[in-house]
Protein backbone atom coordinates (compact mmCIF):
# COMPACT_ATOMS: atom_id res chain seq x y z
CA UNK A 1 0.00 0.00 0.00
CA UNK A 2 1.23 3.63 -1.07
CA UNK A 3 0.89 6.78 0.35
CA UNK A 4 -2.14 7.91 -1.75
CA UNK A 5 -3.77 4.68 -1.11
CA UNK A 6 -3.35 5.31 2.75
CA UNK A 7 -4.59 8.80 1.97
CA UNK A 8 -7.74 7.54 0.78
CA UNK A 9 -8.61 5.17 2.62
CA UNK A 10 -8.13 6.46 6.22
CA UNK A 11 -9.45 9.91 4.74
CA UNK A 12 -6.29 11.09 6.17
CA UNK A 13 -7.40 14.84 4.44
CA UNK A 14 -10.37 15.13 6.31
CA UNK A 15 -8.26 15.17 9.77
CA UNK A 16 -8.80 18.63 11.64
CA UNK A 17 -5.32 18.11 13.78
CA UNK A 18 -7.30 19.13 16.78
CA UNK A 19 -5.42 16.12 18.84
CA UNK A 20 -7.67 14.37 20.67
CA UNK A 21 -6.69 10.90 19.36
CA UNK A 22 -3.25 11.24 20.17
CA UNK A 23 -4.66 12.97 23.87
CA UNK A 24 -7.08 10.53 24.61
CA UNK A 25 -4.66 7.65 23.59
CA UNK A 26 -4.00 5.75 26.80
CA UNK A 27 -0.72 4.66 25.87
CA UNK A 28 0.36 8.32 24.63
CA UNK A 29 1.59 8.80 28.04
CA UNK A 30 4.38 5.75 28.46
CA UNK A 31 5.95 6.49 24.17
CA UNK A 32 6.15 9.25 21.90
CA UNK A 33 3.05 7.82 19.76
CA UNK A 34 1.57 11.13 18.15
CA UNK A 35 -1.22 9.87 15.85
CA UNK A 36 -2.09 12.97 14.71
CA UNK A 37 1.40 13.57 13.67
CA UNK A 38 2.03 10.55 11.64
CA UNK A 39 -1.20 10.91 10.11
CA UNK A 40 -0.66 14.54 9.11
CA UNK A 41 2.83 13.42 7.89
CA UNK A 42 1.57 10.90 4.88
CA UNK A 43 -1.25 13.23 4.12
CA UNK A 44 1.34 16.03 3.50
CA UNK A 45 4.46 14.31 2.00
CA UNK A 46 2.72 11.90 0.22
CA UNK A 47 5.48 9.68 1.41
CA UNK A 48 4.94 6.49 3.78
CA UNK A 49 6.76 6.90 7.28
CA UNK A 50 9.12 5.21 9.02
CA UNK A 51 7.73 5.28 12.91
CA UNK A 52 10.50 3.69 15.74
CA UNK A 53 9.24 0.45 16.96
CA UNK A 54 8.49 1.20 20.22
CA UNK A 55 6.16 4.21 19.15
CA UNK A 56 4.32 1.95 16.36
CA UNK A 57 4.01 -0.72 18.14
CA UNK A 58 2.24 0.57 21.43
CA UNK A 59 -1.02 0.77 19.67
CA UNK A 60 -3.05 -1.79 21.27
CA UNK A 61 -5.71 -1.20 18.53
CA UNK A 62 -8.14 -0.51 21.64
CA UNK A 63 -9.98 2.05 19.37
CA UNK A 64 -10.43 4.98 21.82
CA UNK A 65 -9.05 7.43 19.37
CA UNK A 66 -12.03 6.34 17.17
CA UNK A 67 -14.59 6.54 19.27
CA UNK A 68 -13.34 10.51 20.07
CA UNK A 69 -12.79 11.44 16.82
CA UNK A 70 -14.70 14.64 15.96
CA UNK A 71 -14.56 13.80 11.77
CA UNK A 72 -15.54 9.93 12.79
CA UNK A 73 -12.06 8.55 11.25
CA UNK A 74 -10.22 5.46 12.70
CA UNK A 75 -6.40 6.45 13.16
CA UNK A 76 -6.08 2.88 14.82
CA UNK A 77 -7.01 1.20 11.64
CA UNK A 78 -4.36 3.43 9.69
CA UNK A 79 -1.60 2.36 11.95
CA UNK A 80 -2.42 -1.33 11.52
CA UNK A 81 -1.83 -0.50 7.85
CA UNK A 82 0.95 1.20 8.68
CA UNK A 83 2.45 -2.01 10.72
CA UNK A 84 1.35 -4.20 7.69
CA UNK A 85 4.35 -2.37 5.53
CA UNK A 86 6.23 -2.89 8.28
CA UNK A 87 5.65 -6.59 8.38
CA UNK A 88 6.01 -6.99 4.74
CA UNK A 89 9.54 -5.18 4.77
CA UNK A 90 10.51 -7.69 7.65
CA UNK A 91 10.98 -4.43 10.11
CA UNK A 92 9.40 -5.98 13.00
CA UNK A 93 10.44 -7.48 16.63
CA UNK A 94 11.46 -11.48 16.65
CA UNK A 95 8.40 -12.24 18.90
CA UNK A 96 5.85 -10.86 16.75
CA UNK A 97 7.48 -12.50 13.62
CA UNK A 98 7.61 -15.54 16.13
CA UNK A 99 3.65 -15.55 16.85
CA UNK A 100 2.83 -14.97 13.54
CA UNK A 101 4.70 -17.61 11.87
CA UNK A 102 3.38 -19.89 14.66
CA UNK A 103 -0.67 -19.27 13.23
CA UNK A 104 0.60 -19.61 9.60
CA UNK A 105 2.29 -23.38 11.24
CA UNK A 106 -0.02 -24.48 13.98
CA UNK A 107 -3.08 -22.11 14.07
CA UNK A 108 -2.08 -20.53 17.20
CA UNK A 109 0.50 -17.62 18.22
CA UNK A 110 1.78 -19.70 21.32
CA UNK A 111 4.41 -21.76 19.38
CA UNK A 112 2.06 -25.01 20.50
CA UNK A 113 1.38 -27.67 17.81
CA UNK A 114 -2.59 -28.27 16.44
CA UNK A 115 -2.37 -31.70 17.94
CA UNK A 116 -2.79 -30.14 21.46
CA UNK A 117 -5.00 -27.62 21.31
CA UNK A 118 -8.12 -29.24 23.37
CA UNK A 119 -5.80 -30.30 26.49
CA UNK A 120 -8.08 -28.46 28.03
CA UNK A 121 -10.54 -30.53 28.17
CA UNK A 122 -8.98 -33.71 29.34
CA UNK A 123 -11.63 -35.09 32.35
CA UNK A 124 -14.39 -33.16 30.89
CA UNK A 125 -17.31 -34.97 28.36
CA UNK A 126 -17.77 -32.42 25.34
CA UNK A 127 -18.91 -33.71 22.43
CA UNK A 128 -17.38 -32.75 19.02
CA UNK A 129 -19.85 -30.13 16.71
CA UNK A 130 -19.70 -33.08 13.81
CA UNK A 131 -22.41 -34.74 16.80
CA UNK A 132 -24.52 -31.74 16.47
CA UNK A 133 -25.42 -28.68 19.06
CA UNK A 134 -27.06 -25.62 19.48
CA UNK A 135 -23.99 -23.12 20.02
CA UNK A 136 -20.55 -23.80 18.76
CA UNK A 137 -18.31 -23.09 21.43
CA UNK A 138 -15.23 -21.66 19.96
CA UNK A 139 -12.80 -21.95 22.40
CA UNK A 140 -10.04 -19.35 21.03
CA UNK A 141 -5.82 -19.89 21.31
CA UNK A 142 -5.27 -18.31 24.54
CA UNK A 143 -8.09 -19.94 26.67
CA UNK A 144 -7.07 -23.13 25.26
CA UNK A 145 -3.38 -23.35 25.53
CA UNK A 146 -2.52 -20.84 28.21
CA UNK A 147 -2.73 -22.73 31.52
CA UNK A 148 -3.87 -20.06 33.67
CA UNK A 149 -6.93 -18.89 31.14
CA UNK A 150 -7.50 -22.99 30.31
CA UNK A 151 -9.45 -22.47 33.89
CA UNK A 152 -11.59 -20.13 32.66
CA UNK A 153 -12.39 -22.74 29.69
CA UNK A 154 -12.96 -25.16 32.41
CA UNK A 155 -15.00 -22.84 34.57
CA UNK A 156 -17.41 -22.00 31.39
CA UNK A 157 -18.39 -25.34 30.28
CA UNK A 158 -19.25 -25.65 34.19
CA UNK A 159 -22.08 -23.11 33.62
CA UNK A 160 -23.01 -24.63 30.48
CA UNK A 161 -23.30 -28.04 31.86
CA UNK A 162 -25.66 -26.61 34.90
CA UNK A 163 -27.58 -24.92 32.79
CA UNK A 164 -28.13 -26.82 30.14
CA UNK A 165 -27.17 -25.50 27.40
CA UNK A 166 -26.34 -27.53 24.27
CA UNK A 167 -22.71 -27.02 23.06
CA UNK A 168 -19.68 -28.24 21.12
CA UNK A 169 -16.14 -27.72 20.11
CA UNK A 170 -14.22 -28.00 17.03
CA UNK A 171 -11.85 -30.11 19.65
CA UNK A 172 -8.48 -29.61 17.57
CA UNK A 173 -9.61 -28.88 14.51
CA UNK A 174 -10.12 -25.56 15.50
CA UNK A 175 -7.91 -22.32 14.37
CA UNK A 176 -6.38 -18.68 15.01
CA UNK A 177 -9.91 -16.41 14.84
CA UNK A 178 -6.75 -13.49 13.24
CA UNK A 179 -7.97 -11.04 15.04
CA UNK A 180 -4.51 -10.04 16.72
CA UNK A 181 -3.28 -10.81 13.13
CA UNK A 182 -5.28 -8.57 11.39
CA UNK A 183 -3.90 -5.86 14.39
CA UNK A 184 -0.21 -6.74 13.39
CA UNK A 185 -0.91 -5.73 10.03
CA UNK A 186 -0.35 -9.08 8.60
CA UNK A 187 -3.57 -9.01 6.55
CA UNK A 188 -2.88 -11.63 3.86
CA UNK A 189 -2.72 -13.71 6.65
CA UNK A 190 -5.71 -12.50 8.20
CA UNK A 191 -7.89 -13.01 4.70
CA UNK A 192 -6.40 -17.06 4.93
CA UNK A 193 -7.46 -17.20 8.50
CA UNK A 194 -10.96 -16.07 7.15
CA UNK A 195 -11.08 -18.24 4.42
CA UNK A 196 -10.43 -21.44 6.52
CA UNK A 197 -12.75 -20.82 9.12
CA UNK A 198 -15.53 -19.75 7.10
CA UNK A 199 -15.05 -23.36 5.38
CA UNK A 200 -15.15 -25.03 8.84
CA UNK A 201 -17.90 -23.23 9.75
CA UNK A 202 -20.15 -23.96 6.78
CA UNK A 203 -18.75 -27.94 7.19
CA UNK A 204 -20.41 -28.22 10.32
CA UNK A 205 -23.68 -26.31 9.75
CA UNK A 206 -22.80 -23.56 12.66
CA UNK A 207 -25.30 -21.26 13.03
CA UNK A 208 -24.68 -19.65 16.81
CA UNK A 209 -21.12 -19.63 18.21
CA UNK A 210 -20.36 -18.19 21.54
CA UNK A 211 -16.26 -17.37 22.84
CA UNK A 212 -14.83 -16.41 25.61
CA UNK A 213 -12.63 -14.34 24.29
CA UNK A 214 -13.37 -10.61 23.20
CA UNK A 215 -10.80 -10.62 19.90
CA UNK A 216 -12.76 -13.43 18.51
CA UNK A 217 -15.83 -12.21 19.18
CA UNK A 218 -14.97 -8.79 17.52
CA UNK A 219 -13.59 -10.53 14.58
CA UNK A 220 -16.52 -12.80 13.77
CA UNK A 221 -18.60 -10.22 14.06
CA UNK A 222 -16.90 -7.13 12.40
CA UNK A 223 -14.04 -8.33 10.26
CA UNK A 224 -15.55 -11.62 8.52
CA UNK A 225 -17.86 -9.98 6.32
CA UNK A 226 -21.52 -11.53 5.51
CA UNK A 227 -20.79 -14.40 7.69
CA UNK A 228 -23.67 -16.87 7.80
CA UNK A 229 -24.06 -16.97 11.75
CA UNK A 230 -24.85 -15.49 14.73
CA UNK A 231 -21.96 -14.39 17.56
CA UNK A 232 -22.28 -14.09 21.28
CA UNK A 233 -19.61 -13.73 23.62
CA UNK A 234 -19.74 -15.54 27.01
CA UNK A 235 -20.81 -12.68 28.76
CA UNK A 236 -24.28 -12.47 26.94
CA UNK A 237 -24.74 -16.03 26.92
CA UNK A 238 -24.35 -16.08 30.77
CA UNK A 239 -26.28 -12.94 31.59
CA UNK A 240 -29.33 -14.31 29.26
CA UNK A 241 -29.31 -17.92 31.20
CA UNK A 242 -28.79 -15.91 34.42
CA UNK A 243 -31.95 -13.78 33.37
CA UNK A 244 -34.08 -16.18 32.13
CA UNK A 245 -33.42 -18.55 35.30
CA UNK A 246 -31.53 -21.46 34.14
CA UNK A 247 -28.48 -20.44 35.77
CA UNK A 248 -29.10 -20.70 39.42
CA UNK A 249 -26.85 -20.30 42.57
CA UNK A 250 -26.73 -22.32 45.72
CA UNK A 251 -23.86 -20.23 47.74
CA UNK A 252 -23.41 -16.79 48.41
CA UNK A 253 -20.25 -14.98 47.49
CA UNK A 254 -20.02 -11.94 50.19
CA UNK A 255 -17.42 -10.09 48.02
CA UNK A 256 -16.89 -6.93 46.66
CA UNK A 257 -16.17 -7.26 42.97
CA UNK A 258 -15.02 -4.35 40.73
CA UNK A 259 -15.43 -4.78 36.48
CA UNK A 260 -12.97 -4.05 33.93
CA UNK A 261 -14.65 -3.76 30.81
CA UNK A 262 -11.98 -5.09 28.28
CA UNK A 263 -11.83 -2.57 24.99
CA UNK A 264 -12.67 -5.05 22.28
CA UNK A 265 -16.08 -6.08 24.22
CA UNK A 266 -16.87 -2.47 25.31
CA UNK A 267 -15.30 0.04 23.19
CA UNK A 268 -15.48 -1.62 20.17
CA UNK A 269 -18.66 -3.57 20.57
CA UNK A 270 -21.10 -1.46 23.31
CA UNK A 271 -20.81 -4.69 25.53
CA UNK A 272 -21.16 -2.74 29.10
CA UNK A 273 -24.64 -4.03 30.33
CA UNK A 274 -24.52 -7.91 30.12
CA UNK A 275 -21.32 -8.68 32.19
CA UNK A 276 -22.51 -6.67 35.58
CA UNK A 277 -25.73 -8.11 34.93
CA UNK A 278 -23.98 -11.43 35.29
CA UNK A 279 -21.85 -10.54 38.41
CA UNK A 280 -25.08 -8.79 40.06
CA UNK A 281 -26.69 -12.32 39.58
CA UNK A 282 -24.62 -13.63 42.02
CA UNK A 283 -26.19 -13.62 45.60
CA UNK A 284 -24.38 -11.75 48.32
CA UNK A 285 -22.12 -9.48 46.05
CA UNK A 286 -21.42 -5.82 45.93
CA UNK A 287 -20.70 -4.42 42.07
CA UNK A 288 -18.46 -1.77 42.38
CA UNK A 289 -17.59 0.39 39.47
CA UNK A 290 -14.18 2.02 38.47
CA UNK A 291 -14.00 6.23 37.86
CA UNK A 292 -13.02 5.48 34.27
CA UNK A 293 -15.47 2.65 33.11
CA UNK A 294 -17.49 1.71 30.37
CA UNK A 295 -16.78 3.92 27.06
CA UNK A 296 -13.61 5.45 29.37
CA UNK A 297 -12.41 2.44 30.81
CA UNK A 298 -8.49 1.97 31.01
CA UNK A 299 -6.80 -0.30 28.58
CA UNK A 300 -4.85 -3.49 29.75
CA UNK A 301 -2.48 -3.12 27.17
CA UNK A 302 -3.07 -6.86 25.38
CA UNK A 303 -4.67 -6.30 22.37
CA UNK A 304 -3.05 -5.32 19.23
CA UNK A 305 -0.02 -7.89 19.34
CA UNK A 306 0.85 -5.85 22.40
CA UNK A 307 0.86 -9.65 24.32
CA UNK A 308 3.90 -10.14 21.82
CA UNK A 309 5.83 -7.44 22.14
CA UNK A 310 6.88 -5.27 25.73
CA UNK A 311 6.87 -1.77 25.27
CA UNK A 312 9.26 0.27 28.26
CA UNK A 313 7.47 1.80 30.90
CA UNK A 314 4.76 1.24 33.69
CA UNK A 315 2.32 -0.26 32.57
CA UNK A 316 -1.51 0.65 32.20
CA UNK A 317 -2.73 -3.29 33.95
CA UNK A 318 -0.76 -1.46 37.01
CA UNK A 319 -2.56 1.30 36.96
CA UNK A 320 -5.77 -0.61 36.79
CA UNK A 321 -5.39 -3.16 40.02
CA UNK A 322 -4.34 -0.12 42.31
CA UNK A 323 -7.20 1.50 41.12
CA UNK A 324 -8.82 -1.82 41.71
CA UNK A 325 -7.41 -2.17 45.68
CA UNK A 326 -8.24 1.77 46.11
CA UNK A 327 -11.84 1.52 45.58
CA UNK A 328 -12.09 -1.54 47.75
CA UNK A 329 -12.76 -4.56 45.94
CA UNK A 330 -11.38 -7.74 46.64
CA UNK A 331 -12.04 -9.35 43.17
CA UNK A 332 -11.03 -7.71 39.97
CA UNK A 333 -13.51 -9.39 37.20
CA UNK A 334 -12.94 -9.29 33.54
CA UNK A 335 -14.08 -10.85 30.52
CA UNK A 336 -11.15 -11.50 28.38
CA UNK A 337 -7.69 -14.08 28.57
CA UNK A 338 -5.69 -10.77 27.19
CA UNK A 339 -7.20 -9.33 30.75
CA UNK A 340 -7.06 -11.60 32.85
CA UNK A 341 -3.33 -12.02 32.21
CA UNK A 342 -2.03 -8.38 31.82
CA UNK A 343 -4.06 -7.99 35.20
CA UNK A 344 -2.98 -10.90 37.25
CA UNK A 345 0.41 -10.14 36.28
CA UNK A 346 0.29 -6.74 37.04
CA UNK A 347 -0.80 -7.73 40.70
CA UNK A 348 2.43 -9.61 40.96
CA UNK A 349 4.76 -6.53 39.77
CA UNK A 350 2.92 -4.32 41.86
CA UNK A 351 3.06 -6.56 45.07
CA UNK A 352 -0.45 -6.54 45.56
CA UNK A 353 -1.08 -10.12 45.77
CA UNK A 354 -3.38 -11.10 48.85
CA UNK A 355 -4.88 -7.89 48.61
CA UNK A 356 -6.65 -8.26 44.93
CA UNK A 357 -8.18 -11.45 43.00
CA UNK A 358 -8.14 -10.87 39.55
CA UNK A 359 -11.26 -13.16 37.99
CA UNK A 360 -13.35 -13.76 34.69
CA UNK A 361 -16.77 -14.08 35.06
CA UNK A 362 -17.32 -17.47 34.25
CA UNK A 363 -14.95 -18.46 37.01
CA UNK A 364 -16.59 -16.06 39.44
CA UNK A 365 -20.30 -17.28 38.33
CA UNK A 366 -19.18 -21.43 38.86
CA UNK A 367 -18.00 -20.11 42.24
CA UNK A 368 -21.59 -19.95 43.39
CA UNK A 369 -22.98 -22.75 41.63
Amino acid sequence: MDAQELVQKHKLLECIQCGICTGGCPVSRKTSLNIRRCMREVAVTRKVISCPQNELWSCTMCSTCGIRCPKDLNPYEFLADIRGIAVEEGQIASTIRDSLESIFKNGNPWGRIRGRRSEWAQGLNIKHVSQGAEFLYFVGCTPAYDPRVQEVSRNLVKCFEKAGVDFATLGDEENCCGNEVYGMGEKGLFDLLVDENLKIFEKYNAKRIVTSCPHSYNAFKNRYKQAPYEVQHHSQLLAGLVDDGKLTFSSMLAKKVVYHDPCLLGKQNGIYEEPRKAIEGLPGVELLEFDRSRERSLCCEGGGGRMWIDIPGERLAETRVREAVECGAEILATACPFCLLTLEDAVKTTGLEGKIQVMDIAELLSLSL
